[in-house]
């Protein structure tokens, strides 16, 4: 079925990619997160777990979001773990087992979806992708949050 909705096939390709890494990022974080909050342990247990509850919770529902955008720009959202590995560049392995180099670790991973977001937003503002841009502006806004927060953690 032929799009017609102000950007051509190319523009639409070119943009989903670019929202496909900030969706591999956004979900191999998620599962690092959910991984850690599984496992970490200490004296901060409780708070760490929590912590990280409500980060992969967060995650969780926006990868629906950013992957429905893939969708909305006509372009099949991956459909398997191999494939969105193929996208990311964050490792979803939660190998670290103290608290402090698992904070570290979420840390590195949100500042990373950071600037995938930020490549996905200049391409969105060089092809006139406001709709995309609308999406990825407030993801970014809660993974420098997020980054805050385990970077207030770090002890």
């Amino acid at each position: 079925m032929t799009m017609s909705m102000g950007m051509d096939q190319p523009k639409r390709e070119t943009m989903a990619e670019a929202v496909t890494r900030v969706l591999a990022d956004t979900y191999a974080l998620y599962f690092k997160t959910h991984a850690y909050h599984w496992n970490v342990t200490g004296p901060r247990f409780h708070d760490l777990h929590m912590l990280f509850e409500t980060q992969y919770n967060e995650m969780w529902t926006a990868t629906d979001e950013i992957a429905e955008r893939v969708r909305a720009l006509g372009v099949k959202a991956p459909s398997s773990y191999a494939e969105m590995d193929k996208f990311a560049e964050i490792r979803s392995q939660a190998e670290k087992t103290d608290a402090n180099e698992m904070i570290a670790d979420l840390l590195a991973g949100h500042e990373q979806v950071a600037a995938t977001i930020r490549a996905a937003l200049e391409k969105a503002a060089e092809l006139g992708d406001d709709a995309t841009a609308d999406v990825l502006t407030p993801r970014l806004t809660v993974h420098e949050k997020m980054g805050w927060m385990l970077r207030s953690t770090l002890v």
